[in-house]
């Protein structure tokens, strides 16, 4: 019951004094009392009545306040027989420590107060007990008729007086039954993902009770929260009965049913998604990939496409391909309503029309606020310049390495776009699997043979030599090694290919073969 709803009861006669701000404030229960500490009596919530019999000087009245506050009351009311008003020291002590106040006039008794708003209070308890075996059908019905959320939290909001949000980790609002204040949906995602426990209750911009959310995970158990959806109530479960607290657990299992309807990967849609991922990863035919694009909707007219931008992500010590999958979905889902999205063994690859904004930033923002949900683990992301059709493979193969990138960084949500790429990274994203594997073997494989056989540190010694533009003294300092020594390795790298390391030619050869490597 609200504070604001004692205001409503006439028979009352109750006015407020102060905390007029405050009246959103719930009150479960309510407590007279005339000791000048009655904390320990006391556990939050109540209404407070008092007759002001502890006050002996206006000293008493900050130290009486003081003990209510610490308690979590939610109100006091009261009233002095002997003079009517309410001494001016106890109206500041409850400004000073936002405590509502309110005047009980001197002809209504402590007990008549007390009887009327119990009343209220089990009516009101009555009518959710009787709401929850209602709306349980009514909800189950909802669901399974399959006509999405909105229905099922207009009920909740509208009905039992319940506003209520469903939200993803990345702030997105899948429904609700009220428009959610601006600015709130990113507090209550960022909320979400660095509880220590949930459930929880959050504050948004207003100090009102209508300023705080309890937030409920939909499926804890089983999925991690940056995979997860939540819910977001209006008000503080805290203060709820036990049949409303058993309504939001109810309306998680309804929201998780929901969610996996809406997963695509079984559809049509999305294994032609996941087929299309596949073709592109493994070369296929144009013939057999522009087909899928169209049905994907990522091609509606193939001659006016400004192009695409391919994505990579992996994640580390976290989620599983499925849940990264989801979160891919997510962090893409602000520059493209559909994005095409499929598991190639460990990674994620997207594939998205090529947005007008810069979709490195967003990709690295979106990214930045997820990761307070990836626990220990760890997301890196690789995004690809824009390619044509025809480019698909090569902006793939460039998001990919990009991805690789990312991993060798020490923050825990790296982001490469292809503009930190190397120009000559762009040139080997084109080239074709087997032309890039024939290049690398020819090279390199006769060194890492002989290395694993002779423990010789070739291949180390070519990359070395290579970054240091083949000066001996500063190559023989990095791998402290003698200068002798370094000359035999390179004369022995030199006579296992064929190569001469003297030529230009030939060094651009093994530093192209070990970026394929």
């Amino acid at each position: 019951m609200r504070l604001s709803a004692l205001l409503e009861m006439a028979e009352l006669g109750l006015s407020p004094v102060t905390g007029h701000d405050e009246l959103e404030r719930t009150i479960r229960w309510v407590v007279t009392t005339d000791l000048l500490d009655p904390g320990r009596y006391l556990s939050g919530g109540e209404l407070v009545l008092t007759g002001l019999v502890w006050r002996q000087s206006p000293a008493d009245s900050e130290r009486f306040v003081r003990s209510l506050v610490a308690a979590g009351v939610s109100a006091l009311g009261a009233g002095d027989t002997r003079w009517g008003e309410i001494p001016e020291d106890l109206a500041e002590a409850c400004r000073r420590h936002r405590m509502p106040l309110f005047h009980v006039p001197k002809e209504l008794s402590f007990a008549e107060v007390t009887e009327h708003i119990v009343r209220r209070l089990s009516t009101a308890r009555a009518y959710d007990m009787t709401a929850v075996l209602d709306r349980h059908r009514r909800l189950v019905a909802g669901a399974t008729a399959g006509a999405g959320l909105d229905p099922v939290l207009h009920l909740l909001g509208h009905d039992l007086g319940m506003p209520c949000w469903v939200l993803t980790p990345a702030g997105r609002v899948v429904a609700g039954s009220h428009p959610l204040p601006e600015g709130i949906a990113p507090l209550l995602a960022r909320g979400f993902l660095t509880a220590k426990r949930m459930p929880c209750t959050l504050r948004g911009v207003e100090r009102s009770e209508a300023g705080r959310y309890s937030i409920f995970p939909v499926d804890e158990q089983t999925t991690p929260r940056v995979a997860d959806w939540f819910l977001a109530f209006q008000g503080s479960y805290e203060d709820w009965p036990e049949e409303r607290r058993a309504l939001a657990g109810e309306l998680a299992a309804v929201v998780a049913l929901e969610r996996a309807r809406l997963d695509d990967r079984l559809s049509p849609k999305g294994r032609i998604a996941q087929e299309l991922v596949q073709l592109v990863v493994s070369d296929g035919r144009p013939s057999d990939i522009l087909p899928r694009l169209q049905v994907t909707g990522l091609v509606t007219d193939l001659g006016g496409e400004r192009g695409f931008v391919a994505v990579a992500a992996t994640s580390h010590d976290g989620l599983r391909p499925g849940e990264l999958r989801v979160v891919v979905k997510e962090i893409l889902n602000r520059s493209c309503a559909s994005p095409v999205v499929g598991v190639a063994g460990e990674e994620v690859i997207a594939l998205i029309p090529a947005p007008e904004s810069d979709i490195t930033a967003e990709v690295r923002e979106a990214v930045r606020s997820l990761a307070p949900g990836l626990g220990s683990g760890r997301l890196t992301v690789g995004v690809s310049g824009i390619a044509p059709v025809d480019g698909l493979r090569g902006a793939v193969e460039e998001a990919r390495y990009a991805r690789r990138m990312a991993e060798g960084r020490a923050e825990p949500d790296a982001v490469v776009g292809h503009d930190e790429l190397a120009t000559h990274v762009l040139l080997l994203a084109s080239v074709p699997d087997d032309v890039r594997h024939m290049f690398r073997v020819r090279l390199l494989d006769p060194l890492r043979g002989y290395d694993q056989v002779h423990r010789a540190d070739l291949v180390r010694t070519l990359e070395a030599f290579l970054q240091v533009s083949g000066s001996w003294t500063k190559c023989a300092e990095i791998l402290h090694v003698h200068v002798n020594t370094l000359r035999y390795r390179i004369q022995r790298i030199q006579d296992l290919t064929g190569r001469d390391l003297s030529r230009l030619e030939d060094r651009v050869d093994f530093f192209l073969a070990l970026r394929l490597g």
